[in-house]
């Protein structure tokens, strides 16, 4: 259940954060709190994968030392499923949490190789369950024949009791002690999680400083707003300010599974783009100064253009923007991860 849980907020997360072409004008912009929710349960079902991971591993490992090592060829075969069920599951579980603490001491791409793993993790645990389906229709219940063949220590002893309970309480502990960094009534308890949610610059965490993305306050200070369009213009950051401003209260959800409210102000995205021309239904794209990285040209579609939750944002819980936090001007949407909230906009281009 919990690999069910990750698997499938994990597909939220990845087309959210690379639809394929077809898809990017109809992703929802609400509920507003949609990707919070999603991502939240994603880390917060692999936190706990990895107790309960653990616990099934130390409860069948004898079983890999029975001889002989495979005894015909429907064994041979249920035994190499649960090698590249094991390798899968246990490369998910620990790459997520490495990656939920920023580390990573791997070659490769985390978010493409995560993903494409996934897929080989619920293929196994598929296949795993196909090929224990007789066995576990014939124990399924206390009742049940095979059940009440086994040894009466077997059946649901003090030990089997005792191991349930225990992993329940380390399932229970972890989840406590993490999960406020996406449920706030929780974030005093939020001792083992990596973020909490109300620490950094403003009262919001930061993943991505001014610093690491190579913006410097000289590369601000003459900054204006490009909008490119069928009728292209720009604004100074006095100008931009002076526009009608629209005011949100918006989570800021990250994939790391932190998330938090704030109070965003700014200018409507779609009152910029239709200054420049932009046609009804039209998507955008957003350049960042960011010197290089992953997320510096940003996509949106038009559900999120058209949102009039979707702003330019200047401010951050009343206060101008600081610098970490995407000054002077930052993308801020309902319903959208953190890494596409954009922080120092410096053109936005009608698609």
């Amino acid at each position: 259940m919990a690999f069910a849980v990750c698997f499938l907020t994990g597909l939220v997360s990845h087309f959210l954060q690379k639809p394929p072409g077809w898809l990017a004008d109809y992703l929802p912009a609400r509920p507003v709190w949609g990707y919070r929710l999603t991502q939240g349960l994603h880390v917060g079902a692999g936190l706990a994968a990895i107790v309960l991971l653990l616990a099934k591993l130390w409860a069948v490992y004898p079983r890999l030392f029975v001889w002989p090592p495979v005894r015909s060829v429907r064994h041979g075969l249920e035994r190499l499923s649960v090698a590249v069920l094991v390798a899968s599951a246990v490369f998910q579980v620990f790459t997520g949490l490495l990656n939920i603490a920023e580390w990573y001491p791997w070659p490769f791409s985390f978010v493409p190789v995560h993903y494409a793993v996934a897929w080989i993790a619920a293929g196994s645990v598929l296949l795993h369950l196909a090929v224990k389906a007789p066995d576990i229709r014939a124990h399924w219940s206390r009742r049940s024949v095979a059940t009440l063949a086994l040894p009466d220590e077997e059946r649901d002893g003090p030990d089997r009791r005792a191991l349930l309970l225990g992993v329940g309480a380390a399932v229970g502990a972890v989840t406590v002690t993490t999960v406020g960094q996406s449920f706030t009534p929780l974030a005093s308890l939020d001792l083992l999680a990596p973020r909490h949610p109300g620490y950094g610059p403003q009262g919001l965490p930061v993943n991505r400083t001014a610093a690491a993305a190579g913006v410097s306050g000289s590369a601000v200070q003459d900054w204006h707003l490009e909008v490119l369009g069928p009728r292209p213009y720009q604004l100074s950051l006095a100008e931009l300010g002076a526009l009608p401003q629209a005011e949100a209260r918006l989570p800021i959800a990250c994939v790391e599974g932190w998330s938090v409210d704030a109070r965003w102000s700014g200018v409507r995205i779609r009152d910029l783009l239709g200054r420049a021309g932009a046609a009804h239904g039209s998507g955008l794209r957003v350049v960042s100064l960011e010197v290089a990285g992953a997320y510096r040209v940003m996509e949106m579609g038009r559900e999120y253009v058209e949102d009039p939750l979707t702003m330019l944002a200047l401010r951050l819980n009343g206060e101008v923007l600081s610098m970490d936090h995407g000054y002077p001007a930052r993308i801020i949407a309902p319903n959208r991860p953190g890494v596409l909230q954009t922080k120092w906009v410096t053109r936005l281009e009608v698609l």
